[in-house]
């Protein structure tokens, strides 16, 4: 039995894998028009990868939960936990984040040669979630609160880009996913979000009155409010009110 969770770890892992190997497998696609002009784009099974990281999640969330339903937790589990979620939530979303930037310069006169340089960026993200999951398993204090972006967060906001980019007709959208310095600044925001020592809110509750849970309450209705009308936008929606929500009552979740 106290292996059970250590398993169900495994298995975040392993999607964590299969999400790399899926960002991976999409190169840049190039088409051309009647007229010679090059369209230049990402192919669409990039998803994916999203998809391997929104089970992830799921699992992840799971090993905690049959961890504490079998009085199962240990010290190995935890470390266990913490190397899975930096593939997971780390690496695979870094990829993501990689073939954006190869996409946003590949719009360039010549991008498609770009130099790793500029590219390297999109992988201080997993630096970040390393350094956060090293931290986090220092620090015994934070059960009802984090300090810091959980890592999860971060990863599950970059796996929802694909699935925004794909199925958002909206330019601005286009605009933002080929921009490079948005990603350059989404890339630092997540990072820092991650390393620093915000207090933000933890969804485990102690009790169920609205008194001591009123954050969690309104981030469940912000988040039930915003996939019903905004479908995959949802998403970093629900995360900048997790953000918002927790510094606005930092007093009460400290």
């Amino acid at each position: 039995m106290k292996q059970i969770p250590n398993l169900f770890t495994l298995i975040n892992l392993l999607f964590g894998c299969l999400a790399i190997v899926a960002v991976l497998q999409n190169g840049i696609i190039i088409n051309v028009n009647a007229d010679g002009t090059e369209l230049l784009d990402i192919p669409e099974k990039i998803w994916m990868a999203s998809l391997f990281i929104g089970i992830a999640a799921l699992v992840d969330f799971l090993d905690g939960f049959v961890a504490r339903l079998f009085n199962a937790g240990s010290e190995m589990g935890k470390q266990l936990d913490s190397l899975a979620d930096v593939v997971s939530f780390g690496v695979a979303p870094g990829m993501i984040i990689y073939q954006f930037l190869r996409l946003s310069f590949a719009q360039q006169e010549g991008g498609l040669d770009v130099s790793i340089g500029w590219l390297l960026p999109a992988f201080v993200l997993p630096c970040a979630a390393a350094w956060r999951l090293a931290r986090f398993n220092l620090d015994k204090s934070q059960t009802y609160h984090f300090k810091g972006m959980p890592v999860p967060a971060a990863g599950i906001l970059v796996a929802s880009l694909p699935l925004i980019y794909w199925n958002v007709n909206e330019p601005w959208v286009y605009t933002l996913l080929h921009d490079k310095w948005f990603l350059y600044g989404l890339v630092l925001l997540l990072s820092w979000l991650m390393v620093s020592s915000l207090p933000l809110m933890a969804m485990k509750f102690q009790d169920y009155s609205v008194k001591n849970n009123l954050s969690r309450y309104l981030l469940i209705a912000v988040a039930l409010v915003a996939v019903l009308l905004l479908k995959w936008l949802a998403v970093p929606v629900i995360i900048l009110a997790y953000v918002v929500l927790s510094l606005l009552f930092k007093n009460k979740i400290a």
